[in-house]
């Protein structure tokens, strides 16, 4: 991932087996990550039970906040792909109980069609 891409907020996607193995603390007996994406600390991991959104936050980084949200509480969705002028794509979750989206920036060239499939298989389980 380049710096000015973390400075713009967007993603890149990152290696799934790092990641799990980092996560391994916290992921159920039976839950894998499938998806995992990076925004200078930040990250947002698609699992095979839930997606976790990951926000490290202090000069450190030591204090972490995961937000937890199982695919059955997302109502609808929306991936928005780059075009010819623009730097980044965009998710954009509607998550039951919250009254706000919540909005993510791809990096161009994301697989913003994976994800949105990953998203359909999910939710529409």
């Amino acid at each position: 991932m380049g710096l000015l891409d973390g400075i713009l907020g967007n993603a890149t996607e990152i290696s799934v087996e790092d990641i799990e193995q980092e996560l391994s603390p916290i992921l159920s007996d039976h839950e894998h990550v499938e998806r995992a994406f990076k925004v200078l600390r930040d990250m947002y991991i698609f699992t095979s039970g839930r997606l976790i959104l990951i926000d490290k936050q202090g000069l450190t980084g030591k204090k972490v906040d995961y937000l937890s949200i199982p695919y059955r509480s997302i109502s609808t969705f929306s991936v928005e792909s780059a075009g010819h002028f623009d730097l980044e794509s965009e998710l954009t979750l509607w998550v039951s109980g919250r009254h706000e989206p919540i909005k993510k920036e791809l990096k161009k060239g994301s697989d913003v069609v994976g994800i949105q499939k990953l998203l359909a298989n999910k939710i529409l389980k």
